[in-house]
């Protein structure tokens, strides 16, 4: 197959870079089709905030004048500076069952990283850890989660025929909530909050959630700040989220941890589940999308784990038990079936640890890999 490579540059180009997805996938019934407007306003220069620190270059492959691959290559400068690197990460990594498109693909990122002085490339990464991340390896006959992405099972093969090879995974896991609150963890909770002179922020209205969400955000970045390639979000990437998902919460799912002088310890965002709602909105608001999310909404039977964070200074000391209690007494209370946490790092113990409380099953599991580059070739 003769596979043309070009750069995405018109307007056209970006939707058409995006609606690639949804005809590569409209028959498989786990992908869960993302918002076009959401997809345009992370990928276009003049709608996401994370361009302030980063290059990103799109590119389509086509064959014979029909679409049949796609790639966004990013340069992260704040995580490079952070951790020291020179890495080119690629996401947004989309093909037909061909080696000559995905290695077209691939070599087109490859060459930019060389001409930019990179030495290695990763992916699938975003621009930032709010990004959909990670290749999925297993879970393929599950729905994919609103958050996450999906992709058939024959990409994992591709890449390392490519040269790459596995760096870090991300499982997700899925609780059966219990239909009574665990006595157990009832007393250990109240045993750390006057310990650690913590206490729940009770009743939580859509003031308190302005209020404390810039401080949730520098939270959350002192939470993830060691972890695989992570990179702080700006003051405007923290506006934008709160803008975007602070009107939809329901404040009974959200929990806020306040230590003794009511500054924030730790916190955790649950929503229900959008994933159905979003496969039937196919990439569209209007004119019924809209109804089919309003209703997901307001629909508690499962729920997915958005953030869940603490400060350094409280990690392995049990703040997850109050926070899980909590999530625990409201999803009784509003007749929650299941939990479907968000993509922890395998490697991260403190992480892996939030849920020792309540027995959780494997749910999906997703892959970054790496490979290095020649900058002599």
């Amino acid at each position: 197959m003769k596979v043309e490579v070009k750069e995405v540059l018109t307007a056209r180009e970006y939707l058409s870079f995006v609606k690639f997805a949804e005809e590569l996938y409209k028959d498989e019934p786990n992908w869960v089709c993302p918002l076009r407007s959401d997809e345009l306003s992370v990928l276009r220069r003049d709608k996401n905030p994370s361009y302030e620190y980063c290059q990103a270059k799109l590119f389509l492959a086509c064959c014979d004048g029909k679409i049949v691959g796609r790639v966004a290559a990013i340069i992260n400068n704040k995580a490079n500076a952070i951790w020291d690197e020179k890495r080119m990460r690629f996401g947004w990594f989309d093909f037909i069952d061909d080696s000559s498109v995905s290695e077209a693909l691939i070599a087109k990122v490859e060459e930019w990283a060389v001409q930019v002085g990179m030495e290695k490339v990763s992916g699938p990464q975003g621009f930032n850890d709010m990004d959909k991340q990670g290749l999925l390896v297993e879970g393929f006959e599950k729905r994919a989660t609103a958050n996450t992405l999906y992709n058939f099972a024959y990409y994992l093969e591709h890449l390392e025929r490519i040269g790459y090879c596995k760096e870090v995974d991300w499982v997700q896991r899925v609780l059966t909530v219990p239909e009574t609150k665990p006595e157990k963890i009832a007393e250990f909770s109240q045993i750390v909050k006057e310990r650690y002179g913590l206490r729940i922020l009770e009743k939580v209205t859509r003031k308190d959630l302005y209020k404390y969400a810039m401080e949730l955000f520098e939270t959350y970045n002192k939470a993830f700040a060691s972890l695989y390639c992570f990179s702080p979000l700006s003051p405007k990437e923290y506006k934008l989220l709160v803008k975007q998902f602070v009107p939809v919460l329901n404040q009974d799912m959200v929990v806020i941890l306040l230590d003794k002088n009511n500054q924030l310890a730790a916190f955790a965002i649950t929503m229900p589940s959008i994933a159905v709602a979003l496969q039937k909105a196919k990439g569209r608001l209007f004119p019924f999308g809209f109804i089919h999310l309003k209703k997901a909404l307001a629909n508690y039977e499962e729920m997915e784990m958005n953030l869940i964070g603490a400060l350094p200074e409280y990690r392995n000391k049990g703040v997850n038990a109050i926070i899980f209690h909590q999530l625990n007494i409201q999803y009784v209370k509003y007749g929650v079936k299941k939990l479907v946490s968000y993509p922890m790092l395998e490697n991260n113990e403190s992480v892996q640890r939030i849920f020792d409380y309540y027995p959780m099953a494997p749910y999906m599991r997703r892959r970054c890999l790496v490979k290095k580059i020649n900058q002599g070739d």
